[in-house]
């Protein structure tokens, strides 16, 4: 440490230094005339501390935030001035001498103490402020502290940090590429990583047993309250000889251990083994494959049911419902309906159960009275329930089943409390077909291994295959994808034909793996938890944005330095680029 600037940091000094004369550094954060005596708060990182100035000439020339060192004697403070709220608190330095080491030249954009409250694009413009708010940099030094208990876990699990390139070849992953122009090679480009998929599968099959890195992801989407624009970064992890238990065996030893850890105190985290729900399964119960366990209200399927029943609109569609136990007003109904018709529904059917166990709402009419017992049994309905009812053709009354049913938890106050719920959700369908274009095409990762290899490409309906791919999702947040890879040559070949690609397109998109998978490539399979999403859960951040140290704002512009911005005629030249109208 330059003791020209500081003898010691502000969390250094305690009672056993009264006495002292020390010399510390910081930020001045606030300055207050007491009448005769005048008072500083002075900032570092890692604590305020209160500095006392009775000689007025030293205050001359001081404003808030500037860099400043100050030379004085340590002292006890006044036991009725004490500040429990500051490790400090019991202590004060006598300032002797003040030294101003960076100046301020102009007004401050805004408060630092109140800086989250203020405008987000004024926030993100002067980020090197904001980031002097304790709060906002509390983040970060957390992020850091995850980040460091992350590599720490992965190396004791016998993992390997390996860094794979930034520059890469371009490839039709799902989301939208940033390309690099190439200056050497004219017309050619470059592309960074949406993630390091191939590269890891290829460490795989040069022979490392476990990998892993804190990788940085790039891809042009737009932004969400969950999601970054531009980039990212995730725990990458992928392990050979490997299959999809054992890579839940690791995601869920590295989630819960960083989860007990970091999360805020009494809060309850799933043990392991994680609850596993398929695809088809989370859709029916949830209507989501990202699942909120902390809401204890479950979708039911009645469609069958109903097809027996006289209830026109119902007839011929798929019908879901949804159980409650809760008192509802009128109103609470009409707020319901209005949420119902907001999202599409043409309205939002309803039973209650009355004392006598008989049913009162606008459908009681249209269930027979020989199939009420039947229906209460289905529904499993007790005295004071009410049931919601969604119909419509199957992906859609899923969509309505679970919109409702977080509106519901979340209006009715169920949502478990203080909790992080955990699962995992597997058996996604391999293929999909394009509503417009009736083709084929893969439904998530295209290097997946599908359920029933050769055979299942071979014979069955692609719409009917499954792949080993799965996610884990924490209170209805999808904390990360990952599968069993597909390491067979035959079964690649035939996926990708499947989905359009034949096998030239096969070798020029993704020729390191055609080729390797012909020398021996191991089964293999891994994950890839998201770093900026699981601090956002533990930091209870309804933004990401809030625990990214520099972020780009919704528009995925960086307001602090500019970017994206213009290059030179020259610049554009070099990489044989000619800006088009």
């Amino acid at each position: 440490m330059s003791m020209c600037y500081r003898e010691v940091t502000l969390q250094q000094v305690s009672e056993a230094d009264i006495g002292k004369t020390l010399r510390v550094a910081g930020w001045v954060e606030n300055i207050r005339d007491h009448g005769g005596v005048s008072f500083i708060d002075l900032r570092d990182m890692y604590a305020v501390m209160q500095i006392v100035i009775r000689n007025g000439e030293l205050l001359e020339g001081i404003r808030k935030e500037q860099a400043v060192s100050i030379q004085g004697l340590i002292e006890k403070r006044d036991e009725d001035t004490y500040n429990p709220k500051i490790p400090t608190g019991t202590i004060e330095l006598e300032a002797k001498e003040i030294q101003i080491l960076g100046d301020v030249y102009k007004a401050l954009p805004f408060e630092i103490m109140t800086s989250r409250e203020v405008r987000e694009d004024v926030r993100l413009k002067y980020r090197y402020l904001d980031l002097r708010n304790q709060k906002v940099r509390d983040n970060i030094v957390f992020r850091s502290r995850v980040i460091s208990y992350l590599r720490e876990k992965m190396t004791e699990l016998g993992f390997l940090e390996i860094q794979t390139p930034i520059l890469c070849a371009s490839s039709p992953e799902g989301a939208r590429d940033y390309i690099v122009p190439s200056r050497k090679y004219k017309g050619k480009f470059y592309a960074l990583p949406q993630a390091p998929q191939q590269y890891k599968q290829l460490l795989m099959a040069s022979g490392f047993d476990k990998y892993f890195q804190i990788a940085p992801c790039f891809r042009d989407e737009d932004a969400r309250a969950d999601r970054s624009p531009g980039e990212f970064y995730q725990l990458d992890f992928e392990m050979s000889f490997a299959d999809q238990e054992d890579v839940f065996q690791v995601g869920e030893e590295v989630l819960s251990g960083v989860f007990e850890k970091f999360a805020p105190e009494g809060s309850a985290v799933t043990k392991a083994p994680y609850p596993v729900y398929s695809y088809k399964q989370a859709m029916l119960e949830f209507g989501t494959d990202k699942p909120d366990l902390r809401n204890p209200l479950r979708i039911l399927d009645l469609t069958e049911f109903f097809q027996k029943c006289t209830f026109q609109p119902f007839l011929g569609k798929t019908v879901r419902a949804i159980r409650v136990h809760a008192e509802m007003s009128k109103s609470f109904h009409g707020k319901l309906l209005k949420f119902a018709t907001e999202i599409g529904m043409g309205g939002l059917g309803y039973l209650e159960v009355l004392k006598d166990g008989s049913y009162k709402g606008p459908i009681d009419k249209f269930i027979p009275e020989e199939l009420k017992e039947e229906f209460r049994s289905l529904a499993r309905l007790e005295v004071g329930d009410t049931i919601f009812f969604m119909a419509d053709r199957e992906a859609r009354a899923a969509y309505f089943a679970g919109m409702m049913r977080t509106e519901l938890g979340e209006k009715l106050d169920l949502l478990e409390k203080n909790a992080f719920r955990f699962c995992y959700v597997n058996d996604f369908p391999m293929f999909e077909r394009d509503a417009q274009t009736k083709e084929i095409g893969f439904t998530h990762n295209p290097f997946s291994m599908p359920q029933g290899g050769l055979k299942a490409l071979e014979t069955a309906d692609p719409t009917e295959i499954l792949a080993y791919q799965y996610d884990i999702v924490c209170n209805g947040v999808e904390l990360s994808s990952g599968a069993v890879r597909n390491h067979d040559l035959q079964v690649m070949i035939k996926a990708f034909e499947i989905a359009g690609y034949d096998e030239e397109v096969l070798k020029q998109k993704f020729g390191a793996l055609y080729h390797a998978f012909q020398f021996g490539a191991p089964p293999h399979a891994g994950m890839a938890p998201g770093i900026d999403r699981m601090i956002m859960l533990l930091r209870g951040e309804e933004n990401i944005r809030e625990v990214i140290a520099f972020p780009m704002n919704g528009n995925a512009q960086d307001l602090m330095c500019g970017a994206p911005g213009e290059v030179t005629e020259q610049q554009l030249r070099e990489v044989h680029i000619k800006v088009r109208d």
